[in-house]
């Protein structure tokens, strides 16, 4: 169990999520067809799907979705970070600036370890920014927002090897985004995960 626990991220996440809010659709519009239903039919007319069977159900669907919520609290790899800021835990830190509408690269290339906690300290010398970690395949990592005039933390566990590009995810003005790349401002390839093991 342990190990499947150091092997979730965020993808693992969305798949979860994913079933659990197309049971709360399937909820939502199994209630208004039922309604529909009900409205519809003549008096007298026996309806096809019983109030018992309907209320079992719904009632079904929102156990499954109680329940994925209180798996994923224990296996969503950012909450006990992002709640305690283990300051004891973290082996490296990062700090990374960001204004004028442009990443400050200086710091070069990190290379964070695999399966210890990190820390990347974001500020903001100007506007509200975002700071996304994405996978080449446009998937976000992790994500926070980035304020001026804060210290901004993100806690993270890399569970995997790869190769990562940080992103503003806030929308920051016209200026903010690259016709290039498609993208908003891009930091490419700005941390590489190496040792983790096969």
């Amino acid at each position: 169990m342990n190990d499947w626990l150091k092997s979730v991220d965020s993808s693992t996440v969305l798949l979860g999520q994913t079933i659990m809010y197309t049971a709360y659709c399937l909820v939502i519009i199994s209630v208004i067809a039922w309604i529909a239903t009900r409205l519809t039919k003549k008096p007298g007319d026996r309806s096809i799907i019983s109030p018992k069977l309907f209320y079992g159900w719904v009632g079904l669907l929102v156990v499954i979705g109680v329940s994925l919520h209180l798996t994923t609290y224990n296996t969503i790899p950012w909450v006990k970070p992002d709640l305690e800021h283990p300051d004891a835990d973290v082996v490296a830190t990062y700090n990374i600036a960001i204004g004028d509408h442009k990443w400050d690269t200086s710091t070069g290339q990190m290379t964070p370890p695999c399966n210890q906690l990190v820390e990347f300290k974001v500020t903001s010398t100007d506007l509200t920014y975002g700071f996304g970690i994405f996978r080449p395949d446009s998937t976000m990592v992790a994500q926070m927002q980035v304020v001026p005039g804060h210290e901004n933390n993100l806690y993270w566990t890399f569970t995997k090897n790869g190769t990562y590009h940080i992103v503003s995810t806030e929308y920051s003005g016209p200026l903010g985004y690259d016709p290039n790349t498609g993208m908003n401002i891009a930091w490419p390839d700005a941390i590489v995960v190496s040792d983790c093991q096969k």
